[in-house]
This record gives structure tokens, sequence and C-alpha cells, in this order.
């Protein structure tokens, strides 16, 4: 299964407004490796149980959260970097 990199702008992190999907940039693993090292980027890992787990492949650099316990830590980013969520 092809993995999808969801791009969300600060403003989700701020709750500025809901967003939904058609409002949300997807990008795939290709660009996601381009944009790697920018300080304007913050990769978060919201993968659950065995797919954090089992899995030999994580995104160096990136900083896991729980998806499921947003409002515990999206006010903890700063509001003016593009976010990556990646998932399995």
């Amino acid at each position: 299964m092809k993995r999808i990199l969801f791009v969300i702008l600060a403003s989700i992190l701020t709750f500025a407004g809901p967003l939904g999907a058609a409002d949300v940039k997807k990008i795939d693993k290709d660009e996601l490796k381009q944009k790697l090292g920018s300080a304007e980027l913050v990769v978060l890992d919201v993968r659950t149980g065995r797919d954090w787990e089992e899995t030999e492949f994580k995104i160096r650099g990136a900083v896991r959260v729980d998806p499921s316990d947003v409002e515990s830590w999206a006010g903890k980013f700063p509001p003016d970097k593009t976010y990556v969520l990646y998932c399995a």
C-alpha cells in the first residue's frame, strides 16, 4: 500500500478553523524527500500501535505524536511551519 502524506497548513495547528479534506494538500514520498531537512518542515509521525512498533521504517527527525490527542500537542508547534502528518 502506498503511503500517503498529508501536508497540513499552520492554520490547523492554531485552530483557526476546521479544514476539510479538500483543503489539505497531499504529497508523495518523493516530494517529501525533496523537502526533508528544510527548517520550514516539521514531520509528525501519527502512526499507532503495530504500525509504529513493527516497522523498521521511520523518518529521521520526525516527531511522534498521538493522533487521538491533537489538543495536547497541536499548540506546542510553531504556527509558521509546514507540517506533514505521516501515517501507514
